[in-house]
């Protein structure tokens, strides 16, 4: 009990710092009137957004719950469970898009003050979403121990919490990436190549909308994604306890008892936000306008993180009686987490050789812009997939498939600084919109640029731990899944008919659901093309800035096609391990998530490092390089950067909760083919 009071404390703990940030932010000025103007604009149109959103995914709640509840070999604790985790993802989406879209108009303003001062401003906003994710988390996962700890089925019990945090997490995802890059690829195809005019012009009937898409997408998608991630982990190394109280691979025992396996997790969490915390408030830069002096203050921060959790955990281990191997495996996760943001870092800033290529290729058209960048993106999954496998065999020597689980934990552990240098590039973004459209001087969007700049490479860095972070996590689950269903190695043959259909069905998974999804970003586009191009033909005055957009309409086409968009990709997502389940028995479903599990994680890192090359790539060439903003190396720099949106933003990030949702979804159904042989 005194384990998990300390659990709680830390979730309070995280939530009471998030609402001092909170607190700090709307404490600032918000700037002059036009800036506000612009701002209420973004709140109204991503607050109508979410709430519809999250009026569909309540119907979609409901009737799963009701469906689980039913099911006797689940039952209506696993209901609860469900629709509880539901709540808390969607909550925490919810608190960190609030504070981002009352963030940017003051960012806007403190950049006025100075660069030191706009980054403060922006990432504690960003904090707030880092914070609020990892506490919501830890302290859910608290409540359901009290009420179902002295349950003989409580580790059947839990991974219905993960289901319903998963099933937000996808539609948020799917749904908010559609709508962040329909607008802004019909912003840029618009305004920049037809039109020749600056990014974020008030001109253009999209820029709105592409502001509204940053907060739905980046802000309350990414938050539920994460969240999904660090919750599914401490579920799936709990399910596995059993092995942590003895190895037969090892021979050993790696844990005292059973609620030391359960609590170890929760504990190294908790550790986690201590550090979190503490990183954060080490963030802090000078007013050189650097990547490198930016890059540098956050890797000050979340380096700072890491080894205060690399600390904490080796003191946990001790105190609760743990083999030190347990420790180790910890810190295999840890550094392998920080090993693939940096990984991710090099593949897609400008500072760096590879995507310096991709802007060198702009010189010769969009196809070796687009040629270049996708190679980049290709070669980009070498460093973050060895390291993996690496961690994968340290973790397991050292402590079975447990050590596997708590490596995800200990990557996890870091999720709140993380977070926030991910959440915090939307506001960025935001506010150098914002200044641009209110006419601010160019030295105040100078700032806002560099801010926005270094948002896109921490952006680009946190999508690449997600996706790392989901490998693991998505291997653990399987894991479990194997434990609850009751498979041992010795059964599984690769050469079972039943195995490799699964392998197939798994693979085929990621390349049905990036197409649906690149699809659906495409036919939104086309609408949002066709809207702004009616509009300067059909509104006189626009080019020359006496008459006004109308931004509502783009606003609520992108609302209109991405909330029915999102609905196949995340059905379909959900119906198939059940489907292969029921038709193809419970070990075809383990060859389904090892298919998915691999293709997924390789093309999901693609995506993101690939289209995270080409936006810094443009970026590269709008400081001055190759003629600049205007040349024809730009325009091809756009091309590229519009073709990487939907990859990045959306199929990329969305790939993860994918395979990450298959995985809970087949530990959740676990119960009912024990003993199932299927029906083919």
């Amino acid at each position: 009990m005194n384990l998990i009071i300390i659990a709680i404390l830390s979730g309070v703990l995280g939530l009471a710092v998030a609402g001092f940030f909170a607190n700090y932010v709307l404490k600032q000025p918000q700037g002059s009137k036009k800036v506000q103007e612009i701002s209420a604009a973004i709140r109204v149109g991503a607050l109508a957004f979410l709430g519809r959103e999250y009026r569909i995914l309540a119907i979609f709640i409901v009737l799963v719950t009701i469906v689980l509840g039913v099911v006797p070999a689940l039952g209506w604790a696993v209901s609860f469970s469900f629709i509880f985790g539901a709540i808390c993802s969607g909550l925490a989406g919810f608190v960190g898009m609030s504070i981002a879209i009352r963030a940017n108009s003051r960012t806007a303003a403190a950049a006025q003050v100075s660069l030191n001062h706009g980054l403060r401003v922006s990432f504690r906003s960003g904090a707030v979403m880092g914070l609020s994710v990892v506490s919501i988390g830890i302290i859910g996962l608290s409540i359901l121990y009290l009420i179902f700890g002295a349950n003989a089925n409580f580790i059947a019990i839990i991974p219905g919490y993960g289901f319903g945090a998963s099933s937000v997490a996808i539609f948020a995802r799917v749904g908010g990436g559609i709508f962040t890059k329909a607008a802004d690829t019909g912003a840029d195809i618009v305004g920049k190549v037809e039109k020749g005019i600056p990014e974020d012009d008030p001109r253009n009937a999209a820029v709105i909308a592409d502001f509204v898409g940053d907060n739905v997408g980046d802000v309350a998608g990414m938050g539920a994604d994460l969240f999904e991630s660090y919750v599914d982990a401490i579920i799936a190394t709990m399910a596995l306890g059993m092995i942590a109280v003895f190895s037969t691979s090892l021979d050993k025992s790696l844990v005292p008892d059973m609620i030391t396996a359960w609590f170890l997790p929760l504990m190294i969490a908790a550790a986690g936000i201590l550090a979190s915390i503490l990183g954060i408030f080490m963030i802090r830069v000078g007013e050189k306008l650097k990547m490198e002096a930016l890059l540098n203050a956050l890797r000050r921060g979340t380096f700072g993180a890491s080894i205060l959790t690399a600390i904490f955990a080796f003191v946990i281990v001790q105190m609760m009686n743990v083999d030190i191997n347990i420790f180790w495996a910890i810190l295999t996760g840890i550094v392998a987490g920080v090993l693939i943001g940096e990984s991710t870092n090099y593949f897609t800033s400008y500072v760096y050789k590879p995507t310096l290529d991709v802007s060198k290729a702009s010189q010769t058209g969009a196809g070796t812009n687009i040629v270049s960048g996708f190679a980049n993106g290709l070669m980009s999954t070498l460093p973050p997939v060895i390291i993996i496998v690496v961690a994968i065999v340290l973790a397991y020597n050292l402590g079975d498939i447990y050590g596997i689980a708590i490596a995800g934990v200990g990557m996890l552990s870091i999720l709140g600084i993380q977070d926030a240098t991910d959440a915090y590039g939307p506001v960025a973004d935001n506010a150098g919109g914002i200044v641009e459209m209110s006419g601010l001087p160019a030295e105040i969007r100078n700032r806002t640029d560099a801010l926005d700049s270094l948002g896109n490479t921490t952006a680009a860095t946190g999508k690449g731990f997600a996706i790392g972070a989901a490998g693991l996590t998505a291997l653990a689950l399987l894991f479990a899944y194997t434990q609850a269903v009751g498979i041992e190695a010795a059964e599984i043959s690769l050469l079972d008919p039943h195995v490799i259909a699964g392998l197939f069905l798994g693979g085929l998974l990621s390349a049905i659901f990036c197409a649906l999804t690149l699809k659906s970003v495409g036919k939104s586009s086309f609408s949002i093309v066709n809207e702004v191009r009616r509009q300067f033909k059909e509104i006189p005055g626009i080019m020359e800035g006496t008459a006004k957009p109308d931004y509502a309409k783009c606003v609520d086409i992108c609302t209109r096609d991405s909330i029915k968009e999102m609905i196949l990709p995340g059905v379909i997502t959900i119906l198939s391990p059940v489907v292969v389940g029921i038709l193809l028995g419970p070990v075809a479903l383990g060859g389904f998530l090892i298919g998915a599990i691999i293709t997924g994680l390789i093309l999901a890192i693609t995506f993101a490092n690939a289209g995270g090359s080409w936006d810094n790539a443009k970026k590269w060439v709008e400081t001055g390089a190759y003629g600049g903003k205007g040349s024809d190396a730009h325009k091809a720099a756009v091309v590229g950067d519009t073709v990487g949106d939907p990859m990045k933003d959306t199929s990329g990030p969305s790939l993860n909760i994918m395979i990450k949702l298959t995985s809970i979804i087949a530990l959740v159904i676990a119960p009912i083919l024990i003993d199932f042989t299927g029906l083919l």
